[in-house]
């Protein structure tokens, strides 16, 4: 399942897409299925918010931010040779 916030994610929106995983997984799959995932893309995110507001929830569950334009050929080749270093965490 994917929600796409217009501003800010919050903690209210982290909670409904918990439950909607938690419904999904209990009514809708069938013996087989793997686990929904559930992806929150926001224009804003607060990391602390996210870290507490998903504390000991599925870890199914994900909350990025979006970006409005697209990376360079340069600026993703950086990002991805970054990542495959381990220098940071994913940023796109």
């Amino acid at each position: 399942m994917i929600d796409l916030k217009i501003n800010e994610v919050r903690h209210q929106d982290i909670g409904q897409m918990n439950m909607y995983l938690g419904y999904f997984a209990n009514e809708e799959n069938i013996e087989g299925d793997n686990p929904p995932i559930g992806i929150i893309l926001s224009k804003e995110k607060d990391e602390l918010l996210v870290e507490y507001a998903t504390y000991g929830m599925n870890s199914q569950l994900f909350v990025q931010q979006y970006q409005f334009y697209l990376p360079n050929k340069d600026e993703l080749r950086e990002e991805i040779e970054s990542v495959l270093r381990g220098d940071n965490e994913i940023i796109i």
